[in-house]
């Protein structure tokens, strides 16, 4: 059985984006042109492909394969479809340096994915922004409703004034958690370095693809856009709604115990703490598989074993090693599962 934290390789991820240069140098690497994103602990892999995206441990094993050697290891309680034997841990944390804005896109929730893509899970995700450059922004939902069939016009005329300007554009600073709920359309601004929380899958719908290497054919979930766009909500979000969706914390305090970094809605889906003690304070974890992101600093995670840290590091936390507890000065991300993080209803998170 697993029982004891494993030090991960680095898993930078080419992509049709620029950026990387912040993941590269937090690992103390070399930048690397279009490796924008880094997957930490994935078990899953990029759409289309077999293995791009997984995440090796430093000894070289798949992450994946271990989760699925040893399930009750490594995710506790088995979920009762059997999925935890192909390795699935409910939850993929990335680390994401926009070089440049994203495209406005859309993530399918649970009901499409599972009747269109054959997948439990669709894709609600969160970011936590580390820093940002220049006029750093993020995009997030329409400002108003829109229109499906203009939507879809300005979409094939890839119009991107038009598709900006109806979102809603929100300057950002380090320590502001946003939650996206799947359907959402959504954008990453040029200098924005965040880690993203999420379900484990890769599916997006381009809405604007003229802005990356990505082409229409390959913008739609090979679905065409006449069905990926039921997965599109056209409904505006009012102040009340986007207030829901938005968080902050200072990321340079610290304290006894697990800071929650996200807005509340997303607690289903998946969860994201930040751990950073005082002297002699050990803040503690509940047991349970976690991926790790150290971003500062040196310290001991104490469980049934110790297990040493360092800033650039990355790491996965067994459920066999039970509840742990961190000591030292590290500043310490810790991405989990949320509660119910398989096989149950997918809820409204807004509205």
């Amino acid at each position: 059985m697993t029982a004891t934290p494993q030090l991960l390789q680095p898993n930078l991820v080419h992509h049709f984006y620029a950026g990387g240069a912040r993941i590269a140098a937090l690992r103390g690497l070399p930048p690397v042109e279009r490796c924008p994103e880094e997957w930490v602990g994935a078990t899953v892999s990029r759409a289309g492909s077999d293995d791009v995206g997984l995440a090796r441990t430093v000894d070289g094993d798949l992450v994946r394969d271990l989760v699925a050697a040893d399930p009750d290891g490594w995710v506790g309680a088995v979920p009762t479809d059997g999925s935890a034997l192909t390795g699935d841990t409910g939850i993929l944390l990335k680390l994401l340096d926009a070089g440049q804005r994203l495209p406005v896109h859309v993530h399918p929730d649970r009901a499409f994915a599972s009747r269109h893509l054959d997948c439990p899970y669709g894709k609600t995700e969160a970011w936590l922004v580390l820093d940002a450059s220049g006029d750093g922004a993020v995009y997030l939902g329409w400002n108003a409703d829109v229109d499906p069939d203009e939507l879809a016009e300005r979409r094939d005329a890839q119009d991107s004034e038009w598709l900006l300007s109806r979102l809603n554009r929100i300057p950002v600073r380090p320590g502001d958690g946003f939650l996206v709920p799947a359907g959402t359309p959504h954008a990453i601004g040029e200098g924005v370095f965040v880690a993203e929380v999420q379900e484990p899958t890769d599916f997006s719908i381009l809405l604007e693809w003229s802005i990356t290497t990505s082409t229409r054919d390959e913008s739609h979930l090979d679905l065409g856009f006449d069905t990926a766009m039921e997965a599109v909500t056209t409904q505006g979000l009012d102040a009340a709604e986007l207030e829901r969706l938005t968080v902050h914390h200072d990321l340079t305090d610290r304290g006894p115990a697990p800071v929650p970094l996200l807005p509340e809605g997303g607690d289903p889906f998946f969860r994201l703490h930040l751990l950073a003690a005082r002297a002699g304070e050990r803040p503690e974890v509940p047991a349970g598989f976690a991926a790790l992101v150290v971003l500062s600093g040196t310290g001991v995670i104490e469980g049934t074993t110790s297990v040493p840290i360092g800033g650039g590091q990355s790491l996965v936390v067994p459920a066999a090693f039970g509840p742990w507890r961190l000591s030292g000065d590290a500043r310490v991300l810790v991405a989990r599962p949320g509660e119910k993080w398989r096989g149950t209803p997918e809820r409204r998170i807004v509205g």
